[in-house]
């Protein structure tokens, strides 16, 4: 079993990943920047090193820090969280080189699903369905041209090395292409330093949903159902949820299978998730493999009762998958809340937290590394908190999830409490009627 474990993160997802080791009896190093001194993470990990000044790219981005880190305080292995390192191919390798355990897919993985054409290109291979589109990237604008009218409108160029809505354009009709095109380019090149892009159909009325799987070093492999991340607001999710409300036992279990067939496609290692966009008549496509543990895997876990940041450990202790495949038996749904003003444009809002209150009581789980007194930097994304309610009907989680909103009380900067608490009164959220355009096409404040 792995020894020690070296976070390579800040914030919750560091906190998360410290109480796993702990009940598991695996030390825990902590990294932070100047900015982070008097973050939760740092206070109950065993061990904690200072990487560097608060810009990211300074700190938690700095490969060399890391893994001095790592070598300096003897840990085994790294654990990279989400975002910072979690994908990089490098640091997944150079980890190996030096002799420590990362805890995640293969670099090979990483950089064969990292890649979205290629990714792309790989799934067509395995069976799993994907958006029909261009076969690799669209080097020129007549190729576009020509691509567009063989698919039909309206499409969609992406970023190749793309994420988070950047170097992504809508094209509804053949006179927007040459603008959006150009667009897409230059905004890959300025957010990614790559200005590829390629081009797919649109799908109408999406849903996204996200298949959780795992995978050993032994080939096995499992899906852990789907979760639903539909509520967005420029492509950022803001509300998950599991089991979807629009999944039937049959389009999961296609799902699943579609899902498995790419965990086996790469030789996948640890914890993954892969997309899918599902349309108005429940066909679903291949959208983007996440090789790394999400934001949202507490859904995941409170709908079937898992701890998958401990079955990471223990595959990359070079255990064998001890979960299973089963049945939902919880609905489960988690709010991300913000350091952010709704009614300003989601506004970002540091600063220092001069009251607060978490929620509790049955079916209440908050993973927070915030507390009164501590100030939320500038430098990083703006999640301070994860509010996730329980219960075995949807119905009743939502019904939690008013409640818990409602005692919760963060003073001192501005959050997203209020847009959530608004949204578990929507009509259409209640129905289940959204769709990935939702926040686009309607005003969350009516």
């Amino acid at each position: 079993m792995i020894k020690k474990v070296l976070i390579a993160n800040r914030s919750e997802i560091a906190l998360r990943i410290i109480r796993a080791c702990r009940e598991l009896g695996i030390k825990t190093v902590a990294v932070y920047s100047t900015s982070d001194k008097t973050s939760l993470h740092v206070r109950f990990a065993d061990e904690a090193v200072c990487i560097g000044p608060p810009a990211g790219k300074e700190s938690y981005l700095k490969i060399h820090s890391v893994i001095s880190a790592a070598l300096i305080t003897g840990a085994d292995a790294i654990h990279p969280g989400y975002g910072f390192l979690a994908e990089n191919e490098v640091f997944a390798e150079i980890c190996g080189e030096v002799g420590i355990k990362f805890i995640g897919p293969t670099p090979d993985s990483i950089a064969r699903m990292g890649n979205k054409s290629a990714a792309k290109e790989t799934m067509r291979s395995a069976g799993v369905p994907v958006i029909p589109g261009s076969e690799g990237t669209v080097d020129t604008l007549e190729e576009a041209e020509l691509l567009a009218q063989v698919i039909g409108y309206p499409v969609m160029i992406k970023a190749v090395a793309g994420g988070g809505g950047k170097g992504m354009r809508f094209i509804f009709s053949a006179d927007d292409l040459e603008r959006g095109y150009t667009m897409a380019r230059n905004e890959a090149e300025a957010a990614f330093g790559n200005s590829a892009v390629y081009l797919e159909k649109f799908v109408e009325e999406p849903r996204h949903i996200e298949i959780q799987v795992f995978g050993d070093q032994f080939g096995n492999a499992v899906h852990l159902n789907e979760r639903d991340c539909s509520i967005q607001r420029r492509h950022q999710k803001l509300i998950e949820e599991a089991p979807s409300a629009i999944m039937t036992p049959e389009l999961r279990a296609a799902m699943g299978e579609a899902a498995i067939r790419a965990v086996k496609a790469v030789n996948y290692e640890g914890a993954g998730t892969i997309e899918f966009l599902v349309d108005k008549h429940r066909n679903f496509y291949f959208m983007e493999m996440n090789t790394r543990i999400q934001v949202e895997h507490t859904v995941t876990e409170e709908s079937i009762d898992v701890d998958l940041v401990k079955e990471q450990l223990r595959i990359a202790s070079g255990l064998p998958l001890s979960l299973v495949t089963t049945e939902p038996h919880h609905h489960a749904i988690e709010c991300r809340i913000n350091a952010e003003d709704p009614y300003n444009n989601f506004r970002p809002s540091p600063g220092m937290i001069t009251s607060l209150h978490f929620p509790g009581g049955h079916g209440v789980r908050v993973d927070s590394h915030i507390y009164q007194g501590y100030s939320i930097p500038p430098y990083y994304d703006s999640l301070v908190a994860k509010l996730i309610t329980f219960a075995p009907t949807r119905e009743e989680a939502i019904a939690k999830m008013r409640r818990a909103l409602d005692e919760f009380i963060i003073e001192g900067i501005s959050t997203t409490i209020p847009f959530h608490r608004k949204m578990m009164d929507n009509p259409d959220f209640i129905s289940g009627n959204f769709d990935t355009k939702y926040l686009d096409t309607h005003d969350w404040k009516e």
